[in-house]
């Protein structure tokens, strides 16, 4: 029966194992866990092809205990009832371990099934995940758990993995180390993927030899881990906010790339046009107005051509001075509100413009202040409950400071 290479060559003790040094190394916790024969209740989360699934098996080998595996993606509690249904009998005279893949997609109801068991040991519940589970795992089951973050492997992780690979596929296959190292560098992290790509090297092989044409074929494009649904995305949009408001056009660059590459144009151009306000806000306030443009210039070309006047758009923000005075008056604001301070609307300031209003007293007060040397008089805005509050701090910067003395001077001028 056909096996891949990536099940053939998984490791079977923890030197074997490639990356993950900061929790397998020779002195890393999980390390030091799986050696004292005594595991807990772990979630491990990290991209695909990092090792999850072997350190379970590694884990049932060291500690002598029978190991189911569940995905959930095509479990259901019926699969957990049946595995229940063996606890304390010659089956599994001392409990369990339960790999449980891709966690995130069993819901409360499935996840709170465990709980009993997983709480009195008789099911030890290794769960892994590629999303971040403090958003998709059951509050209870991580309470009950240690979290252990897996990180995408380097190209230097994964070249060893290639080269064994070749070895076990075919010991006479002949490879240029020009090869491997593509295939490392082109795998985004993944073993799997990088194994999978040596097995169908060696399968195509002409002559028992691997040429780097034959691998640039194969593995064509970095397996970048971006998922518009997953926690890459948000990390990614975070990347990319973070970049522009610390003025560093390089890594916005960067970043926008990344969205781009995943084909999600739509998720670029709405945090573009959030920055523009946010970050540069009135500091520049013409900015919104030129991105806008960028962003429109995008959606009607298309990509790849919109990549151009995005970058445009990232560089002018990240270039450009900053401010975000904006964001935080309207928070400001919105937090009394929320707080239950709001206010009668001050009468001269409600709508006179139909019969009858005089005679509520509306409007009978107000001051237009066109009709003022510069525009402006000085009269009651905020309702009486908010009248000495301030939302608007002027920022820093020359456009919001030049504002800021004018009305100085003419408010100024007016007392």
């Amino acid at each position: 029966m056909y096996q891949p290479l990536a099940d053939r060559i998984r490791p079977t003790t923890l030197e074997e194992v490639v990356g993950q040094g900061h929790i397998l190394g020779e002195r890393g916790i999980l390390r030091r866990i799986i050696e004292s024969g005594e595991i807990p209740n772990m979630v491990f989360y990290g991209p695909s092809g990092s090792g999850k699934t072997t350190i379970a098996n590694l884990i049932a080998k060291q500690t002598n205990r029978k190991l189911y595996k569940l995905n959930a993606t095509n479990a259901s509690i019926s699969d957990i009832k049946d595995i229940i249904a063996e606890l304390d009998t010659f089956m599994a005279p001392s409990g369990v371990l339960l790999y449980l893949d891709e966690i995130q997609y069993f819901n409360k109801k499935q996840q709170q099934s465990l709980l009993e068991f997983i709480e009195n040991g008789k099911i030890t519940l290794i769960a892994a995940t590629t999303e971040n589970p403090y958003f998709y795992v059951y509050s209870a089951i991580l309470s009950r758990s240690t979290v252990f973050e897996f990180q995408a492997l380097s190209a230097k992780d994964v070249l060893p993995a290639i080269k064994r690979g070749f070895s076990l596929c075919d010991p006479e296959i002949q490879y240029e180390d020009t090869v491997a190292e593509h295939i490392a560098s082109t795998c985004g992290g993944d073993v799997r993927k990088a194994l999978n790509a040596v097995e169908l090297l060696c399968h195509a092989a002409e002559n028992k030899n691997v040429t780097l044409d034959d691998a640039l074929l194969v593995a064509q494009k970095s397996a970048m881990r971006y998922d518009r649904d997953g926690d890459a995305h948000y990390d990614v949009m975070s990347a990319l906010q973070k970049s522009i408001r610390g003025s560093d056009p390089d890594a916005a660059v960067h970043y926008l790339a990344r969205l781009l590459e995943g084909g999600d144009l739509a998720s670029a151009c709405r945090r573009i046009l959030v920055v523009a306000s946010e970050d540069v806000g009135l500091a520049y306030p013409q900015a919104i107005a030129i991105v806008k443009a960028c962003v429109d210039s995008a959606f009607q070309l298309g990509l790849p051509e919109a990549r151009i006047p995005l970058a445009e758009a990232v560089i002018l923000l990240a270039t450009a001075p900053k401010s975000n005075s904006a964001i935080c008056a309207i928070d400001a604001a919105i937090s009394d509100l929320r707080a239950g301070k709001t206010g009668e609307i001050p009468k001269h300031l409600k709508d006179a413009h139909y019969e009858g209003a005089k005679k509520l007293g509306r409007g009978l007060t107000y001051q237009y202040p066109h009709s003022f040397p510069n525009h402006w008089v000085a009269q009651q805005y905020l309702p009486d409950e908010l009248r000495d509050s301030t939302y608007y701090e002027y920022g820093a910067n020359k456009v919001e400071q030049t504002t800021k003395q004018y009305w100085d001077t003419v408010k100024k001028g007016e007392k």
